[in-house]
């Protein structure tokens, strides 16, 4: 699984071959964003930029991205996400968890945001989540976190900040999404298999095409 790749394009196509590509290295001789771009292209800030690619994945329905597995940014192939979604997601809304006990307050309420306004971009998000205040920020962040472990919000794109005369003014903001807004929109089904049904698929698909067996063991983990 040694990759090398230049362009976006080149980029989809390992993303649609392997199925699972986090942006850095998190699973052992696996490949990843970082791993399998050259480093000097990254932050140029030309159409080569891999970090530039990251949102435009999702952008263009070519894979949901988002920091689904131990905190780590990933990106899922259309193919692979249903069955990802199926292992790491939960039949019961956001809600029903919470009233459980098994969400936090602040993601609830973040949840809600997000719901009602789809695409919102993390200023503005911050913003109508009454969390702007320096101390709030690592709260901010845990939850969109938390929520996207779950696969109850993706990262759906960015927004460039602009001044009254609409000209680009400032460092971008990523924009967050529901799961469920987001597959819709890109046409990507649900599948009626259960958690281990779906997890067995996984490990089919990933032992398939890793010759190393601690990469499996390793994805193995990460699902259960």
């Amino acid at each position: 699984m040694n990759y090398t790749v230049k362009t976006y394009e080149e980029a989809v196509k390992v993303v649609e071959e392997v199925g699972l590509l986090p942006l850095a290295h998190l699973i052992p001789d696996f490949p990843s964003l970082n791993s399998i771009t050259l480093e000097d292209a990254w932050h140029s800030g030309t159409e080569f930029d891999p970090w530039n690619w990251r949102t435009k994945f999702s952008a263009d329905g070519v894979a949901g991205y988002g920091k689904f597995m131990k905190k780590k940014s990933i990106l899922i192939s259309r193919q692979l996400l249903p069955y990802v979604k199926k292992v790491l997601g939960y039949n019961d809304s956001v809600e029903e968890r919470y009233n459980n006990g098994n969400v936090s307050k602040e993601a609830l309420h973040l949840f809600r945001i997000i719901n009602l306004e789809e695409g919102i971009d993390t200023r503005a998000l911050r913003t109508k989540a009454e969390m702007r205040e320096k101390g709030k920020k690592k709260i901010f962040e845990n939850a969109l976190v938390e929520l996207q472990g779950t696969m109850d919000i993706v990262i759906s794109g960015i927004q460039e900040k602009r001044d009254e005369n609409g000209e680009k003014n400032g460092w971008s903001s990523t924009s967050f999404e529901t799961y469920d807004s987001w597959a819709k929109r890109n046409g990507i089904e649900s599948i009626s298999l259960d958690k281990d049904e779906a997890r067995n698929y996984l490990l089919t698909h990933f032992k398939n095409i890793c010759t190393n067996e601690t990469s499996v063991k390793k994805l193995k983990k990460i699902l259960e």
